[in-house]
């Protein structure tokens, strides 16, 4: 293209009114505004046609921004354009635009290509069009897309943002593949905001970097022509994931205000609650997070065979203060994290929660949750008995002093086994349970032994058994011969100088038999505690 000379259009290039004064304005670094006095007629994606008088040819405006005029003098060049419509192709492939760029309320009419470029700042504020591609674009500073409508598909595969990446209530459809934006490889210097969003198809982030915090504060992320809504495994973000709701102050949206501007974070008087919402599956497996990784409000709505899937996450926090459906499941298997903030409702039931290998240091529960419902979350993770996350559980309440809830989470474990058991086995667990519960509640040993022995002395009160010889041994003492019978190995001296017969053989055999299998499970169940702890 050829290049103007002297804050002149090139020759041959015959400029239309509209043309002439985005000319004049980007020389002096205005806003060039073509909307009418008629509300209804300046959207973009509405129904009204825009002719000539608002039109401008993607090939003059990429003259501008490759090869424009001079500024005025005192003054900064730069593209301001609102509600322009712009005809052609917009092709900056490869191109290196130095001016500032912010459209608003523009509509163009083909794709915008922006492969291999590199911008100080693109603003694309409230647009409608086809398509974005942007494959490997470098910005220096912002790339901004909020309020825009991009019928098939965004790529930023590859792209290297300098500072914030805005894409609030960005409205986006699938292209052929099936995915609204592609941003795989990305790198984002801070904050990628995609508040308020709307994705129909797949949004894709595998192996993105986001230098602060990732907000997909109120968004909804519809798949159903695939797998996932959220496809971004191995995403690291250096701060916080926001997978969470956002609350909307009516005057704010109604004024058209732009997130965050329009989404605030604590409620106030008339505003509502916008919960995050994926209707689809949710992959975000090897992601590193700096912060956290919040759910808090957040809607997952899944079919059979979908998954939210955390494998192998590592965060300091996880909040999981979501809202959960009937269908699909969370997958934690190999994820790390110091804190686990939850809440007994976020979770699915069973089988539909998969947590092998999965470790956590910290228990913060929000609202009533109680051991036993938190044993039913294990529960539900374990179709199949598996001690570990029985462990881990034990484990956390132990080191916070919850030495109680630690014991009851091992006696759980314990019954949980005992099911996967042969029949002697089976029958050996339920008798040391019965006994002294695995040995985790010693105090119902020495209850059964009290038991036993006050019911053998008052037997052998009545039922005195006759000496081995007369004339020799201790004097008769019921309650010290039935102790010396239920405690084995210690001899009293009592329990070899007397004659059982008749019924008192029975008594005294069935006495010695059940002091051996209360001694047995009590050092079996002592042993297995100190070997917890």
């Amino acid at each position: 293209m050829t290049e103007s000379q002297g804050g002149e259009p090139p020759a041959g290039l015959e400029l239309t009114i509209a043309e002439w004064g985005m000319w004049e304005a980007f020389r002096t670094g205005s806003t060039h505004d073509l909307r009418t006095p008629h509300p209804e007629r300046n959207d973009p994606g509405g129904p009204h046609p825009w002719g000539p008088e608002r039109s401008v040819r993607a090939q003059v405006v990429a003259l501008l921004l490759l090869a424009g005029p001079p500024a005025r003098p005192g003054r900064v060049a730069a593209l301001k354009l609102n509600g322009a419509r712009i005809t052609g192709t917009l092709d900056l492939s490869g191109g290196t635009v130095v001016p500032y760029v912010e459209l608003h309320n523009c509509r163009f009419d083909h794709q915008v290509l922006l492969p291999e470029s590199h911008f100080t700042t693109l603003r694309l504020v409230g647009c409608v069009l086809p398509r974005l591609e942007a494959a490997r674009l470098r910005t220096e500073g912002d790339l901004h897309l909020p309020r825009c409508t991009v019928q098939t598909g965004i790529r930023l595969t590859d792209a290297q943002i300098g500072t914030d990446l805005l894409l609030n209530q960005l409205v986006v459809r699938r292209d052929r593949r099936g995915v609204s934006v592609a941003a795989d490889g990305m790198t984002v210097g801070q904050d990628l905001q995609a508040e308020m969003m709307r994705s129909y198809g797949e949004l894709s982030m595998r192996g993105a970097q986001i230098g602060a915090s990732l907000s997909l504060r109120g968004s909804t992320l519809s798949n159903p022509y695939g797998r996932r809504a959220l496809n971004a495994p191995q995403l690291t973000v250096e701060r916080t994931l926001y997978l969470t709701g956002a609350w909307i102050s009516g005057t704010a949206f109604a004024s058209g205000a732009t997130p965050p501007y329009g989404v605030i974070n604590t409620p106030e008087q008339g505003t509502r609650v916008q919960h995050f919402e994926c209707r689809g599956g949710a992959r975000l497996d090897d992601g590193r997070f700096g912060d956290a990784v919040d759910l808090s409000q957040a809607r997952f709505t899944m079919e059979a065979d979908q998954e939210l899937s955390l494998r192998r996450v590592q965060t300091p926090e996880l909040r999981f203060l979501g809202e959960w459906l009937s269908r699909g499941r969370v997958v934690l298997s190999g994820a790390r994290v110091v804190n686990l903030v939850d809440r007994a409702d976020s979770w699915p039931g069973p089988g539909g929660l998969v947590m092998a290998g999965f470790f956590y240091e910290n228990l913060i529960p929000l609202g009533h949750f109680p051991l036993a419902t938190r044993l039913e979350w294990v529960a539900a993770a374990t179709p199949e008995y598996a001690p570990e996350p029985y462990e881990r559980l034990a484990g956390v309440l132990r080191d916070s002093g919850e030495d109680a809830d630690a014991r009851a989470v091992q006696l759980a474990k314990q019954r949980r086994r005992r099911e996967t058991l042969p029949l002697a086995g089976k029958a050996w667990g339920y008798l040391q349970d019965w006994t002294v519960a695995y040995g985790y509640r010693p105090g119902r040993a020495a209850l059964w032994m009290a038991v036993l022995w006050a019911a053998a002395a008052v037997y052998f009160t009545w039922h005195p058994v006759p000496p081995l010889k007369e004339g020799e041994g201790p004097q008769w003492n019921p309650e010290l011969y039935a102790l010396d019978l239920l405690v084995p190995v210690i001899d009293l001296g009592q329990g070899t100088s007397w004659r059982p017969t008749g019924a008192a053989q029975w008594v005294v055999s069935a006495l010695i038999l059940l002091g051996w299998i209360l001694a047995t499970t009590v050092a079996a169940g002592a042993s297995r505690v100190l070997r917890r702890q």
